[in-house]
């Protein structure tokens, strides 16, 4: 039996002298054919995180219901921005005070943005974060040691835990932020028995694999940006030596392809999307390769502080064991928040070359078209500029040349 439907189309005729003329069309359509597609759909689901709304940005759900762990760090600011942006509800665990987080309420629309207070060595608390999402990324690190928490704790049984507890809470996409150059048994440069942080996250990888078999792991090099821990490292007067930048070999046997925060933030918001990346390892580099001495030169020229009156000069750290002394009292002073980033796990790190592993796939894979340090890291230094205080005339000082990009047979000359 054909159905009628009413299409509620009136159309108002002019005015006769009998009054207003309504118009009814009628459509129908048999049993076996389609229903409209403005009609109901049977639901695949119950799950209103499976239901999406509105036309996309901030204002509407896009069906991704996201636990941030780590989400007031460096990276995690950036990663927030880009979920509200697609219209993603986020769940953002946190530790300690609230105002942390608070100033990520404004990256999504009111209720899309929810806070739980949790800590890391309570599963209960990480359960309740879970629950309810579809996506869980694991941002969580800590460049130095405190006595609370030491590498292990955070890189290996913290990342280990969280990946356990969303694969039992049914998350369907786990992603985990690791580190570039991870190994097992690191070489030593200059701090004895190689850098224990690259070691802790080598297992951190191992252990939320074993957790999380479909995990995606993200291996970023050097993340530099606004209020990054790269450029502002080199840049501040703590890691100098009075008026001199000491650097393993004079940093002319250390390689780096540093990558820009945004650009890892919009591939974690990719892989997060795509089926496909479940299970992968990313390698997460910029489009160039440098000599760190090339780099720190191209910072110091940048502020402006390579002239005569600020004498900056360049030395082997390893002849200078006052140095690696200052870096340990600076540790031990401060052990919760090291001025200026300065400790020997740091200057252990900063020595390692990055390696690129073939075959291993890299940003590109998840559709990153990658930002260059030339467009961006003059915006970044320029805070900390020589005498900003003086209004420089147009074209009176001369822009400074970028370093250098390493290619392949420079690179083999250069270890040879």
């Amino acid at each position: 039996m054909a159905a009628i439907v009413l299409t509620r189309n009136l159309q108002l005729a002019k005015h006769h002298g009998n009054g207003v003329v309504g118009v009814l069309c009628l459509r129908g359509y048999s049993a076996a054919a389609a229903p409209p597609e403005d009609g109901p759909r049977p639901l695949k689901t119950t799950n209103p995180a499976a239901m999406k709304r509105g036309t996309g940005g901030r204002s509407s759900f896009n069906g991704i219901v996201a636990t941030v762990f780590g989400a007031t760090g460096f990276v995690g600011r950036y990663v927030c921005n880009k979920l509200g942006k697609s219209g993603t509800q986020m769940i953002l665990p946190y530790r300690g005070d609230d105002s942390d987080v608070i100033r990520l309420k404004v990256t999504g629309d009111l209720g899309q943005v929810l806070f739980h207070f949790y800590n890391l060595e309570d599963p209960a608390s990480i359960r309740e974060a879970v629950k309810h999402s579809n996506v869980v990324i694991n941002l969580v690190g800590r460049d130095f040691e405190t006595k609370n928490f030491k590498y292990k704790d955070v890189n290996v049984n913290g990342a280990e835990r969280i990946a356990r507890i969303s694969r039992e809470a049914g998350v369907e996409r786990f992603i985990h932020l690791s580190s570039l150059n991870v190994e097992a048994n690191p070489q030593d440069l200059f701090v004895k028995g190689g850098s224990e942080w690259l070691k802790s996250k080598y297992e951190g990888e191992l252990r939320v694999r074993d957790a999380f078999p479909n995990a995606t792991i993200i291996r970023p090099a050097d993340i530099y940006g606004s209020e990054d821990r790269f450029l502002r490292y080199y840049a501040h007067i703590w890691r100098r030596q009075f008026r001199s930048m000491p650097l393993w070999h004079k940093g002319e046997k250390t390689v780096k392809q540093p990558v820009y925060v945004s650009d890892v933030a919009q591939a974690i918001i990719n892989a997060a999307k795509d089926p496909d990346s479940a299970g992968r390892i990313y390698q997460a580099v910029g489009p160039k390769r440098y000599q760190l001495s090339e780099l720190v030169d191209w910072f110091h020229r940048l502020m402006r502080k390579d002239q005569k009156r600020w004498g900056y000069m360049r030395y082997d750290m390893r002849w200078d064991p006052t140095f690696l002394l200052k870096a340990r009292l600076n540790s031990w002073i401060c052990p919760g928040a090291p001025i200026g980033g300065l400790h020997p796990a740091r200057i252990e790190r900063e020595a390692v070359t990055d390696k690129v592993l073939t075959g291993v796939p890299t940003l590109e894979d998840l559709g990153i078209n990658l930002t260059t340090m030339e467009q961006q890291v003059p915006w970044e230094l320029r805070p900390y500029r020589a005498a900003l205080y003086y209004d420089a005339e147009l074209g009176e000082f001369e822009t400074p040349s970028p370093p250098k990009c390493i290619e392949a047979r420079d690179e083999l000359r250069l270890f040879a």
